[in-house]
């Protein structure tokens, strides 16, 4: 355990070097696909089905208060993988690429000395910008479920070799349509819905369908986890789940609201963290690159917007921001809106969502499908349900929400003069967030489409 605590404290990889036996630990890192954090069985769900995803829980740290910049797959993994927020690295609308200049996680931690490699979902641009190992070989475009006969020859060989790595999984669990899985494991009737859900045969019948899928995701960290302990990797190993932005049920992905914005991030690193703890502190995705390095023994470089949570993994300190920040980019979404930009604040409490074009009705890829139609259908007779239509396409300028009262983020307190001193902080830590990464707001949103891979040709 002291070997590896002194390289969590940042012993650099030259001085690993020195020892004769270089100690630094493997990082594993599988991220999941449109998954809501609540709907894991550590992060309280009544009906989730995941004793692997638990199990690695139980041996680690579960971080309660994590988040990230984008509730969309390609903001959310260029900002993972670079340190930097969305607009400051590029890669703000979705299906999108980062600027040149910006060097990603794979190059820091392939300039330490580890293998890097990766196999499933790309869902950043360039490539050339991400060298990692691409176990399955494919382009932008091809296949992207979780192959383990492809990833254990990278296990294997990494063990023989005694080489230090990084293994970044990416599945497409439990992004809809919700298709795959074991759906006879959940009865639609018996479900606890979110409180912000129209409860409906077509809701009950889908979200059953949706934790099908991650039944099948936990196996996929089952599969993974399996290969890191028979090649007898886990005692060095920092292996780590995330469950990356919220479902596409309403008011989750595509939104600023916790359900789409809070993600589930566990990490187990056995003789360093310990067993069954959680930690309360404020963390980002933008805070994994720097963490990552610190990890591996090299220098983080200046210029980032993350910074390292490596204390807090540790134990060491059960505090790191006052502060974490959202954006939404609808432009180039799927069946979205030709403009539609929202941005948020949120501190250990409350909620501040700025919606830049409040005139605009809200659309998306979740008001163009059966489900929606279902909402609509209910929105005629239940008032509850024409409550939450309209709520969710047609918002105000500013939204408050007390997250400790309202967890799920019902009841706007932005209009509330009791209130105006909060939002009056929160608006004016937004305003300086945005200017600090260069964020003019709806120029910024008009500019979107020349941000777009598909449109420039990148892979």
């Amino acid at each position: 355990m002291g070997g590896t605590m002194a390289l969590a404290a940042g012993l650099t990889a030259a001085a690993a070097q020195q020892t004769g036996e270089d100690q630094r630990p493997n990082i594993v890192l599988i991220i999941a696909d449109d998954c809501r954090y609540l709907d894991l069985g550590c992060y309280g769900s009544p009906d989730a089905i995941t004793p692997n995803i638990d199990r690695l829980a139980s041996e680690g740290v579960r971080f309660t208060n994590f988040f990230q910049a984008s509730a969309m797959s390609s903001p959310t993994r260029h900002c993972l993988l670079t340190g930097l927020y969305p607009v400051s690295n590029g890669a703000y609308p979705n299906h999108t690429f980062i600027y040149d200049w910006v060097e990603t996680l794979p190059s820091y931690l392939n300039r330490s000395g580890y293998r890097v490699a990766t196999q499933g979902k790309r869902h950043y641009a360039p490539l050339a910008s991400f060298p990692f190992e691409y176990l399955d070989g494919i382009d932008y475009n091809g296949p992207v479920d979780v192959f383990p006969e492809k990833i254990e020859p990278f296990i294997a060989d990494a063990a023989e070799n005694g080489d230090p790595f990084f293994l970044f999984i990416a599945s497409t669990d439990p992004h809809s349509p919700w298709t795959r899985g074991d759906q006879s494991l959940f009865e639609a009737d018996k479900l606890q819905l979110p409180p912000n859900l129209v409860d409906n045969e077509w809701t009950r019948k889908q979200f059953g369908n949706y934790l099908a899928e991650i039944n099948l995701l936990d196996q996929q960290v089952g599969w993974i986890d399996g290969m890191i302990e028979k090649y007898g990797l886990t005692d060095n190993t920092v292996f780590i789940f995330t469950s990356e932005q919220g479902y596409s049920f309403p008011f989750a992905k595509w939104t600023c609201y916790d359900a789409g914005l809070q993600t589930a991030f566990v990490i187990r690193w056995p003789g360093v963290v310990e067993p069954g703890t959680q930690a309360g502190a404020m963390c980002e995705y933008v805070d994994v690159t720097p963490t990552f390095i610190e990890i591996a023994g090299g220098q983080v470089p200046d210029g980032l917007d993350g910074r390292s949570f490596l204390p807090v993994i540790l134990g060491q300190e059960d505090h790191h921001k006052d502060h974490v920040y959202g954006i939404q980019t609808s432009r180039s979404i799927i069946n979205g809106p030709e403009y539609y930009g929202i941005r948020s604040v949120r501190d250990d409490r409350f909620t501040y969502i700025v919606n830049l074009t409040p005139e605009a009705e809200f659309q998306c890829q979740t008001t163009n499908n059966k489900i929606w139609e279902a909402w609509l259908e209910s929105a005629r007779t239940d008032s509850f349900a024409r409550r939450q239509v309209d709520a969710y396409i047609i918002r105000p300028a500013e939204e408050l929400y007390d997250n400790q009262t309202d967890p799920f983020q019902m009841n706007n307190l932005a209009g509330d003069p009791a209130y105006a001193a909060r939002k009056k902080a929160l608006r004016e830590k937004l305003e300086a967030w945005m200017e600090q990464q260069g964020d003019k707001g709806q120029e910024t949103e008009m500019a979107a489409y020349d941000r777009v891979a598909a449109r420039q040709g990148v892979k």
